[in-house]
Formats: structure tokens, sequence, C-alpha cells
């Protein structure tokens, strides 16, 4: 039996947290494979596997931003937990926000977990980390 490849959907607009992601994903010396959606309407697309992500890989981990253009996060959130073949699919949101109206909205909506992400680019890259060997470490999801 081989190492599980995890699969990681990032929904993020911001090209250069993207690429601090990518880089704590594969500093994080793990096997996995990061997808990136830049936008609500393209992560959605991506997990129905429509268009040009007719053979996209079902995700084992959703890393989402909050504030996304055309479909903001709550709305992909509300989106996913609502769906009978995506809802088990782990969400963490990732954002900027410390507002307690977006924590408890995130988490009213089912969202897995909620992490602030910090300014400080050590802190941001040590955030991604942990939240890498947290989920494909310690925690045990379920294959479908």
């Amino acid at each position: 039996m081989g190492v599980h490849v995890a699969k990681i959907l990032l929904v993020e607009d911001n090209p250069g947290d993207v690429d601090l992601v990518r880089v704590a994903i594969e500093d994080n010396k793990v096997c996995n494979e990061l997808y990136v959606a830049s936008d609500g309407v393209e992560a959605m697309a991506f997990l129905h596997r429509e268009g040009k992500y007719a053979d996209a890989p079902r995700p084992d981990l959703i890393l989402l931003d909050l504030n996304l253009p055309r479909k903001d996060g709550r709305e992909v959130l509300a989106e996913v937990k609502a769906d009978e073949n995506l809802r088990r699919i782990p969400v963490v949101v990732l954002t900027t926000s410390k507002q307690e109206e977006d924590i408890l909205k995130v988490y009213n909506l089912n969202a897995n977990c909620y992490v602030t992400k910090p300014l400080d680019l050590d802190q941001f890259l040590h955030v991604v980390k942990s939240i890498d060997s947290f989920w494909f470490g310690i925690v045990a999801l379920p294959t479908e």
C-alpha cells in the first residue's frame, strides 16, 4: 500500500498568498498536491468537475479564503456543506478577518476550523505548515 498523496484545494485570489501556501506545503516535506481556484465560482466548478475541471480530483481538504471575487468564501462554504457529495470534505477557513461576526458565521456554516492569516511571513508559513501537519498527520479523514 503506497503513501496517500493528500489533495488540497486552495481557494485564494491573492497570488502572493498562493505562493506562500505552496512554499509552506512543499517545505513540509509531505507529498501533497496543491490545486488553486482564484474565486468561488472557479472553486465550485473544480468541486463539481465542470468544464476545464472535468478530471479534477476530489480534494482531501479545502483551504478557503472568505473575501473572494464573484462568489465569496461564505457562499462557497454554504454550498459545500449543503452538498451531500462534498460536505464531508474538511474546510479550513484561512482569512485575514479577525471579526467575531465572521468567525461565528463560518462556524454556523459548519466550517471545520477558522484560522486568521498572520501578517508576518514566517508566522504565515508556520500556520500553513501546522494546518498541513494537523490534517494530514494527526486527523483521520474519510476517503469519500
